[in-house]
């Protein structure tokens, strides 16, 4: 018997053994978690039949092992993730696949208040700061290696000439601990998703210097990633998975939602985290430095500008953007299908009876930004 199908068969005993399956499914408390939790809590996995156990995990280092090691079906995850899973990038190949892009947009880039205090305002500014000081590197973190932080950073880096190893290093920090690191001045900075920049920026510990609207508008962010042994064994489960948390998706992009999502995050299950550095990102007035906001009603897009689909023009963009020319990359359109699922996306949408509900909004042409080298 082959690997896939002793673990199919595996899911199945188990199945059978524990009566209805509950799907254990990742989060990392990040308000791009927010479809997952409210999918949860307001009875959207119920309705589809669903019972599912979300575990907070430290960071997408966690995520990636459980994922890999059959402790988690699926997770939120950064949409570089099951690219990476299934070539090997990280870990051993471990098949992974994902049927909903969470959100689009969501990231910033934040500098410890200093860099603001002596005048840095841009890229540009940064560079001429390290040129002036001569000290080495500046250490910034960012939360994986295959995910658009690192690409954004270095893209933002980029445009202003800094070479990496020379003017700058970047360190992976789980999400959860890279404020610590502002705080604690191990870190210079960082780009992170919410709410982690609007934080730093309210407690005075850092500014805001771009955000995902400015270096690369309405890339694909977080996914909705299982794993390949288990879609297979249950494509039924799977579909019902991905509809329940796009009608999240759906729900969370709602205005009138924002009070009911933020107090959901706020929970200690959860974000565990004061409304006031949550909600920021809910409004679109988004903290750049003290006493100052930016206006930025795409900052997070969780079901606008068709955000959901899992595109060949989506894979493309992540495959180009954060693997460019890596020789592990393919470039086969059957691979690209495999991992990224739009035939479970619209099996899923058919179970929403989309006749009868405006969850599709008016088509947006899919047109993210190349970022600089």
């Amino acid at each position: 018997m082959s690997n896939s199908s002793a673990n199919r068969s595996e899911i199945k005993r188990l199945r059978v053994a524990s009566g209805q399956p509950t799907i254990r499914l990742g989060f990392v408390p990040l308000n791009d978690s927010a479809p997952l939790i409210v999918a949860q809590e307001l009875g959207f996995f119920a309705r589809q039949g669903l019972r599912v156990h979300l575990s907070r995990e430290l960071g997408w280092a966690s995520v990636r092992n459980k994922l890999v090691y059959g402790e988690l079906e699926g997770a939120h995850a950064p949409c570089g993730l099951p690219p990476a899973l299934s070539l090997g990038l990280d870990d051993r190949p471990s098949s992974c696949s994902t049927g909903l892009v969470l959100n689009l947009n969501g990231n910033a880039i934040t500098l410890a208040r200093r860099f603001h205090e002596e005048g840095v305002r841009t890229a540009e500014d940064l560079a001429q700061w390290v040129t002036r000081r001569r000290g080495g590197p500046i250490i910034l973190g960012t939360v994986s290696t295959y995910s658009t932080h690192s690409r954004l950073i270095r893209g933002w880096l980029g445009s202003a000439n800094m070479v990496e190893g020379r003017d700058y290093q970047l360190v992976i920090v789980p999400p959860k601990q890279i404020l610590k690191g502002l705080s604690s001045g191990h870190l210079d900075g960082y780009c992170v998703g919410e709410p982690w920049n609007s934080e730093a920026v309210l407690r005075g510990l850092g500014s805001c210097l771009a955000t995902s609207c400015s270096v690369a508008s309405r890339h694909p962010e977080k996914v909705l990633a299982v794993r390949g042994d288990w879609a297979m064994a249950e494509p039924e489960q799977h579909e019902r998975l991905v509809a329940a948390v796009l009608e999240a998706c759906r729900f969370c992009d709602r205005p009138e939602s924002a009070d009911t999502v933020i107090e959901l995050l706020t929970r200690p299950e959860y974000l565990h985290l004061s409304a006031e550095f949550i909600r920021p990102a809910w409004t679109g007035r988004v903290p750049i430095s003290e006493g100052q906001t930016c206006r930025l009603p795409e900052f997070n897009c969780f079901h606008r500008f068709d955000a959901n689909e899992p595109t060949p023009e989506k894979a493309e963009w992540i495959l180009r953007e954060l693997y460019g020319d890596h020789p592990g990359r393919p470039l086969r359109p059957d691979w690209i299908k495999s991992v990224f699922r739009m035939d479970v996306y619209e099996a899923a949408r058919s179970r929403l009876s989309l006749s009868k509900s405006p969850l599709k909004p008016t088509r947006h042409v899919y047109e993210p930004h190349t970022l600089s080298a």
